[in-house]
């Protein structure tokens, strides 16, 4: 099936045209054969014999890029200028931008700010580290920390290849919360080294978001780090996504009238994501969960399995069946795919349950293509964002960690990620639930709203939020 146009392969092209030929028009017509999308023309400069024009294309992939431009060679009377990948030039030179957060004018800001003034703040927090969460960074400052062995769909690319989805991640912080971050990546993928490295710069921040750590790596640098820190550690490839697909499993229900307690529900994959979010699905009241991997069904006893695969096998698969997905999809209400593309096949759908629902969130290919799924499904949802209902993070890390920030929580609870899917379904449904509509639009302003005022008082039901520090002017500060 062939794929749609992605702004993530645009090309600008810079072309001179004789105007003679209609060269400009029969550009167009040559990027259209090629199945190009035009975004923009836009005029560059012109005379009496030619004009130079940018033409904005969407492309659907390296290759398709390359038709593009031999379309665009291919024209007579269209002179190519200049090819820019719109996607490597919002990368150059890096996303992100240190601003000041108060003025530096002159000599007085300069005494209040750095030296002498500085010294000051420095006896303070000396007298009282927590101190460290109002007068610096910290208390809107957040870690963002890979060692680059599990890069989005790509594998172990290794820390530099990591950096730019860290810097992703930092401007999805700050425009969807508020919240600072600052992206780190550490040239180890030793377990212990990558705790130690990030528990040391642990002073600097209030929370810490892991991000693209592999499996089952992953599950024992969160356990360990958090052990060191009493600030916020959250692996958002875990939780965030757990997160989110409980608020739209949530609302799935409901648009097919089941309740949680009484699903069963699939789940091909259970690594990092898998794991979390099986878990948070019995947090939320699912008692029957199935786990399906290369080597088949996960069942308590079976032989073979790692140390997460055995602790997945305890906690699911109560009735202890055996077996392929072929074996256990039958009558099925819910597939959660968080594995590969194309590994469920239409057969296996129509084995599930009346009203059936599937989560196929593999990116950017999905487990099966919504389009084929679709007249035997009720609901489904992907993590692209090119179909309805999409399993996206964003809804969930920015407001839970504002939250988590504002409350100065030492830790994120399983009640507080439970209450962030509560409160990103809320909103869909006050919206009003439909199959193609379970989940909240990300750029919706409400989520990271109400995320963060739900996960503040699960905090303090917690019992992990901490008692606010007096600003400046009450005396508590002073080192007099």
């Amino acid at each position: 099936m062939k794929k749609n146009c992605s702004p993530g392969f645009s090309l600008t092209l810079t072309v001179k045209f004789s105007r003679a030929d209609n060269a400009a028009g029969k550009l167009v017509g040559a990027l259209l054969a090629a199945e190009g999308e035009i975004e923009a023309v836009e005029l560059v400069e012109e005379s009496s014999a030619s004009v130079t024009q940018n033409f904005r294309v969407r492309a659907r992939d390296l290759a398709h890029q390359g038709d593009l431009l031999a379309a665009t060679k291919g024209t007579p009377g269209a002179e190519l200028i200049k090819v820019v990948d719109d996607t490597f030039a919002c990368h150059v030179g890096g996303k992100l931008r240190i601003a000041s957060g108060f003025p530096l004018e002159d000599a007085a800001d300069l005494s209040r700010l750095y030296t002498p003034g500085v010294a000051r703040i420095c006896r303070s927090i000396a007298k009282d580290k927590e101190r460290s969460f109002t007068v610096t960074q910290r208390r809107n400052m957040v870690a963002v920390i890979s060692d680059g062995s599990a890069i989005l769909g790509l594998g172990n690319l290794g820390p530099e290849a990591a950096l730019p989805v860290m810097e992703g991640k930092s401007l999805l912080f700050k425009k969807f919360a508020g919240v600072d971050s600052f992206p780190i990546v550490v040239a180890t993928q030793d377990v212990d080294e990558l705790v130690r490295t990030a528990a040391n710069i642990a002073p600097s921040f209030g929370g810490i978001n892991l991000e693209d750590i592999s499996a089952p790596r992953c599950f024992e640098v969160e356990e360990k780090l958090q052990k060191l820190v009493d600030i916020p550690v959250f692996h958002d490839d875990q939780h965030g996504t757990a997160i989110v697909a409980t608020a739209g499993l949530m609302n799935a229900a409901k648009v097919v009238g089941k309740k949680l307690a009484d699903l069963k529900i699939i789940f091909m994959g259970v690594g990092a994501a898998g794991t979390a979010c099986t878990k948070l699905f019995k947090t939320a009241g699912v008692r029957n969960i199935i786990g399906v991997n290369r080597s088949g069904v996960l069942w308590r006893g079976k032989e073979g399995l790692n140390v997460s695969q055995k602790a997945y096998a305890e906690m699911t698969n109560p009735d202890l069946i055996k077996g392929t997905l072929a074996d256990v999809i039958k009558d099925a209400d819910v597939f959660v795919g968080l594995s590969g593309p194309d590994t469920v096949k239409v057969e296996d759908v129509k084995k599930m349950a009346r009203n059936a629902v599937i989560f196929a969130m593999s990116n950017p290919d999905p487990e099966i293509r919504p389009e084929i799924a679709a007249p035997y499904v009720a609901i489904i949802a992907t993590g692209r964002s090119d179909y309805p209902n999409q399993i996206n993070n964003v809804l969930a890390f920015p407001g839970l960690f504002r939250g988590a920030l504002d409350v100065r929580a030492s830790r994120i609870t399983p009640n507080m990620n439970l209450a962030a899917s509560n409160a990103i379904a809320s909103i869909a449904e006050a919206d009003g639930l439909a199959r193609n509509r379970i989940i909240p639009n990300p750029f919706d302003p409400r989520v990271p709203k109400a995320v963060a005022e739900a996960v503040m008082k699960a905090a303090k039901a917690d019992g992990v939020a901490r008692e606010e520090i007096p600003m400046p002017g009450i005396g508590s500060l002073s080192d007099a």
